[in-house]
């Protein structure tokens, strides 16, 4: 996106780019997050997929930075209400028992998506293919054509029968629960017998004063858990995702149409580590594990944040670290989601994995590309180490706080971690 001959943009315009991009993810996340609530998690996610579908199809259209910089900001929105559709589903379907394991599995996927994206770059980025003003349009288009296949896959996702029975569709939330049950038995030949009973009252919505009270005064030390895991995985992760191609080609020299070869392990990285120690979560435990990632992930961004400014990496060495490095922090990055997800009532699930997705990609991601951004731009290793070290920092204390404030919620049935507001 530098050459001229595609947007021409400046180093600090490439990361100004993110920053737009999350600043849309926030507002989407808020105004998603509360529709999921009250409307329903599946007609939620299918209406953000579509959006971001549209905008990323309209982003393979710019023309200039400023149009960029909005198709940027509509995709943002659709990936941030996706955050709060989807968690809430995944968690209200998938039994206790595997839920932590199977939610970082399904958050992490994402990268798998990133991994088909840098190996498309390596063709449509290379002129012997195509111009390069058109490959990266083609880029942008192909993953919106992919997109629609997820659209159609979706279609087959039930409601979550937690909302429907809430919002007093029972006959719909029983039909749910048959088909999960005659599944069951089919697999099993019995179902396991009802832990207890609870009553509660239906409601059509649920008040902003509800809100309110719930996640900053009745559960407010579980607010601040949650701000301190989701500020400090979002500067983590957008500081060094947003960046990754400009330190490749500023400071080693890597050709932009080989980035794609640094990228796909990465990405393969950030798949593979909860696809490994995500079953840890449900086994060895929520605090410990979360505790654990986070800190390793801190001190390894230190350590190969010293040996950049030491001059010590190459292009090969440094994609190496990274690689490792995001290994454990991709599961520390979606057990704040998973954390947030579990210890809010049913209620307004949605609505506090915006809260915190939004409160912790303002303070700690919407800034952090455009920082980090100008540090590249000022062409010194020290610069960056500083930015590498507070990324550091952030998650160390993040390991710090769910070691004092952590939930236990492993193998716990969501209504056991914390009551349903709607409880009688």
């Amino acid at each position: 996106m530098r050459r001229p001959d595609t947007l021409g943009l400046s180093d600090t315009q490439v990361g100004a780019s993110a920053t737009f991009y999350l600043i849309g993810a926030v507002c989407g996340a808020l105004l998603f997050g509360y529709l999921t609530d009250l409307l329903g998690r599946k007609k939620l996610f299918m209406v953000t997929l579509l959006l971001y579908l549209i905008s990323t199809a309209l982003t393979a259209f710019s023309w200039s930075f400023a149009s960029y910089a909005v198709f940027r900001t509509l995709t943002g929105a659709g990936i941030g209400g996706e955050y709060s559709a989807i968690n809430s589903a995944i968690d209200e379907l998938i039994p206790a028992r595997v839920r932590g394991a199977v939610d970082l599995i399904i958050n992490s996927t994402f990268w798998i998506g990133a991994a088909l994206g840098s190996v498309g770059t390596i063709v449509l980025l290379d002129k012997g293919w195509v111009s390069v003003n058109l490959g990266w349009r083609l880029a942008f288009g192909i993953g919106a054509l992919l997109g629609c296949t997820i659209l159609i896959l979706r279609h087959w996702v039930p409601e979550s029968p937690r909302w429907l029975i809430i919002h007093g569709h029972k006959q719909e939330a029983e039909s749910t629960m048959d088909g999960i049950e005659q599944h069951v038995i089919n697999h099993r030949g019995d179902l396991p017998r009802p832990e207890y009973k609870l009553r509660i009252r239906t409601r059509s919505h649920t008040t902003f004063s509800e809100i309110w009270d719930s996640i900053f005064h009745k559960h407010r030390t579980r607010s601040l858990l949650g701000l301190t895991l989701m500020i400090a995985q979002a500067f983590f992760y957008n500081a060094i995702f947003f960046t990754y191609a400009l330190v490749l080609v500023v400071f080693y020299g890597v050709p932009d149409q080989k980035v794609g070869l640094y990228l796909l392990p990465f990405a393969l990285g950030n798949f593979v580590g909860p696809l490994t120690v995500g079953k840890l979560f449900d086994s060895i435990g929520r605090k410990p594990m979360i505790a654990i990632t986070y800190f390793i992930s801190g001190t390894l961004l230190f350590i190969t944040g010293w040996l950049f400014k030491a001059g010590h990496l190459t292009a090969h060495t440094q994609a190496l670290a990274w690689t490792i490095i995001f290994f454990v922090a991709s599961s520390a990055a979606s057990a704040a989601y998973l954390t947030v997800s579990e210890i809010f009532p049913l209620e307004i699930r949605g609505m506090a994995i915006a809260v915190f997705y939004a409160l912790g990609t303002l303070v700690g991601g919407v800034g952090a590309p455009a920082l980090f951004g100008y540090l590249i731009s000022t062409h010194s290793r020290t610069n960056l180490f500083y930015g590498y070290v507070l990324g550091a920092a952030l998650m160390i204390i993040a390991a710090a706080t769910e070691l004092k404030l952590g939930v236990k919620a492993e193998r716990q049935s969501l209504e056991a971690v914390t009551d349903p507001l709607s409880k009688s």
